[in-house]
Parts: C-alpha cells; structure tokens; sequence
C-alpha cells in the first residue's frame, strides 16, 4: 500500500533538493501543524459564527462557563483564564455586556472588585458554539482510530509541555 502523500511532501522533496545539507525533519512537522492550525482556525470560526460569536466572545464566554454555577469570575482570573491583558479584557467585558451575554455585579468579598457573570443568553450562545465547534473538531479526526487519537494528544502534549506553566 503506497503511503498517503500532502503537500508538505512536495514542499519537503523541494527544500531537499536545494538545501540537502540541512535537517528537514521540523519542516515536516511544523508545516503540518500550520497547515492544521489553519484548517482548525477556519472550523472554530464556522462553528462561531454560527451561533453568532466571534472567536474573542467564545474565550471569555467559555472561561466562564466552565467555572460552573453561577459561572462568574474576578476580572484577574478572567484575565489567567483568556491570556489577555487587563485593558483588553475590559474592552472585551464591556463589549460582551452590551450584547447581553455577560453582567457585572459586586464581588461580595471584595467592596471594590466587581465579578463578570455569564447571562443566561450568554449560557445559550457558549453551549450552542461548543457543541458546534466539538463537531467540527470531530470531522477534523475522522481519519484517525482512537488509539491514533490518543498517540497524537500525548504527543503534542509533550511538544507543548515546555511552554505550559
């Protein structure tokens, strides 16, 4: 049986001919994973706008969602949860409140802080958008078993190991 080819392949037998003296080995992964990364990005935003959220909206309404009932946390955690800084994440609160998708309400523990919760249309809109998006990621790794699934998570949890933290 012949070996499935992409266009990494061609990409890879080119780079070989022209510079046979260096190592191809992270063009053969990285270029996948680009190329993935591309495909992925297109589903995320199919999935999104479907449920008429934009990829931004989903970050904050799904950090909030899965803090559980009452789905509420501090700006601060917003922030560790979104990996924006805190000028962007207010601009990005306000915005979702507009909408209606989140409110502000006083932190009891704190007389000055405030807590961002989930509204129960914001609830609608991230469920909706996460059950999408989880089908689209579905058709995304049709061609793999599940032990190739598997395979494929460690390793790429150990590629990103460094970078956690």
């Amino acid at each position: 049986m012949s070996e499935v080819r992409d266009e990494v392949d061609a990409l890879l037998e080119a780079w070989a001919r022209e510079r046979a003296d260096l190592d191809l080995g992270p063009v053969a992964v990285f270029s996948r994973i680009a190329r993935l990364a591309h495909h992925v990005d297109r589903a995320r935003k199919q999935a999104f706008t479907a449920h008429a959220i934009e990829s931004w909206e989903f970050d904050v309404l799904a950090a909030l969602r899965r803090a559980g009932t009452p789905y509420e946390l501090s700006p601060g955690k917003l922030l560790r949860e979104t990996l924006v800084t805190s000028g962007t994440m207010t601009n990005r609160v306000d915005r979702l409140a507009a909408r209606g998708l989140v409110e502000r309400h006083p932190d009891p523990g704190d007389r000055r802080g405030v807590l961002v919760r989930l509204t129960p249309e914001g609830k609608q809109a991230v469920d909706g958008a996460f059950a999408a998006l989880l089908d689209a990621e579905q058709d995304l790794l049709v061609g793999l078993s599940e032990a190739e699934r598997a395979d494929l998570e460690g390793l790429l949890r150990q590629l990103l190991s460094p970078f956690s933290g």
